[in-house]
């Protein structure tokens, strides 16, 4: 069996309505954040379309909770209603099929924080051009800036979303503790500007956490129990 196939498999079997809502909730508030937060909390964002791009990557770490909710539908829930037994007597090996399970998360949560990046970005923009909320004009520079970290830090923001997947997900099948790491997680900007630690090497650490609780996931498939 493809990992293709898998990965239809793993759509057929979501909550899909559920889901289908949050493709549409998260972008959708995501989106005005920079604008609410310039005008309303923050208003020094505003003083350059830098700042402001660099507000946009630390608003799009709210994926991170949109990955949580995959991996309590596409691995605990699973465990939880006995449909995991059905998967493993799939044609394939175990490794294989937890691959194909973290590809279709990882699909899911990279695309989706890109659209909401490049959305987000549009519609601060068009907005700062109907009623002035920044400081100065967008140059080529800010331009480059923004759609490298939209690649950039989607990937990244992808990778951390799988911090919480090998132990509370895999191990331990703890749905609220799943959510809660993942909220804490979703903190580090904040967090690292309290400590005083620089946000990119933050990120770094935290993906390189989450790659490791997916190689993890991945070599103990064969030994994880189905109950």
């Amino acid at each position: 069996m493809s990992i293709i196939k898998l990965m239809q498999l793993e759509w057929k079997k979501l909550k899909q309505k559920s889901v289908i809502g949050e493709v549409f909730i998260y972008p959708l508030i995501i989106m005005f954040l920079p604008v609410l937060f310039i005008e309303v909390v923050s208003p020094e964002f505003g003083q350059s379309y830098a700042e402001v791009i660099d507000l946009n990557m630390s608003i799009q770490m709210g994926f991170i909770l949109f990955g949580a909710s995959l991996i309590n539908q596409v691995f605990i829930d699973e465990y939880k209603n006995g449909t995991i037994s059905l998967s493993f007597r799939y044609p394939i090996s175990r490794q294989k099929l937890f691959a194909g399970k973290i590809l279709f998360i990882s699909t899911f949560v990279f695309l989706l924080t890109m659209m909401s990046y490049f959305l987000t970005g549009i519609v601060t923009y068009t907005i700062d051009q109907v009623q002035p909320i920044i400081t100065g004009d967008l140059t080529r520079t800010d331009l480059i800036t923004f759609f490298s970290q939209m690649i950039f830090h989607s990937l990244m923001i992808t990778l951390i979303s799988f911090i919480p997947l090998f132990y509370l997900g895999i191990w331990k099948r703890a749905t609220v503790p799943t959510v809660i790491c993942a909220i804490i997680v979703m903190q580090s900007p904040y967090l690292s500007s309290i400590i005083n630690l620089n946000f990119n090497l933050v990120l770094a650490v935290l993906s390189v956490l989450g790659s490791l609780s997916i190689f993890l996931s991945i070599i103990t498939a064969e030994n994880i129990g189905e109950k």
